[in-house]
């Protein structure tokens, strides 16, 4: 996808990154302005749409400095001028026919997975396999429930298989370390057991 969005016109491939590297919703990186492109912090700030209430809710998500560097060369953002005119001015229907279009491009064969949606996702299961912590993901995501950021800890097929060779991956130097000391409990608690009966 990032091949794709690479060929994209700079403004759909920037904002193709931004879903990409953020997880956001189309909705909220359509409100993005240069005030929140946090340049020094190299950080993305969000305002969360799905929050209902009185006060609106922001969150910082952190991104590569090679986005930052795309997002002030596309739009020529200066960060001691705080612009709030939107980044980019289209639709909600128009952004989503860019992803699909680079998506199409990518060679990404149709389904659900093949969407703005789709990208979400992929953030959420990436982060996760690279140990970033539900609590972060959730916060990075906009999530009020703990319950749907562990949408993305279920794993299926090859990220599955993926997850379980970190957890079998163990040198040999590691196994000696903690292996004597198990054994060590594991004799005591046989000693005990027996002096019991």
């Amino acid at each position: 996808m990032i091949w794709a969005a690479s060929k994209a016109a700079p403004h759909r491939r920037a904002f193709a990154l931004v879903l990409i590297h953020t997880g956001c919703r189309i909705s909220e990186a359509l409100q993005l302005t240069p005030a929140r492109i946090d340049v020094a912090g190299r950080a993305i700030i969000f305002r969360s749409l799905k929050k209902r209430g009185d006060k609106p809710v922001f969150r910082s998500v952190p991104v590569p400095g090679s986005l930052i560097a795309e997002l002030v060369r596309t739009f020529r953002l200066d960060p001691q001028f705080f612009d709030e005119q939107r980044l980019w001015s289209v639709t909600r229907n128009t952004a989503y026919l860019w992803i699909k279009d680079m998506m199409s491009a990518a060679g990404i064969p149709p389904g659900p997975h093949c969407s703005p949606k789709g990208l979400r996702h992929g953030f959420g299961v990436h982060a996760l396999m690279s140990g970033v912590s539900l609590n972060q993901l959730q916060r990075w995501m906009g999530h009020a429930d703990i319950a749907v950021t562990s949408i993305y800890a279920r794993a299926y097929g090859p990220e599955e298989r993926r997850i379980a060779r970190r957890m079998w991956r163990v040198s040999p130097f590691q196994w000696r370390r903690w292996l004597p000391p198990f054994m060590g409990w594991l004799r005591s608690l046989f000693q005990a057991t027996s002096r019991d009966e």
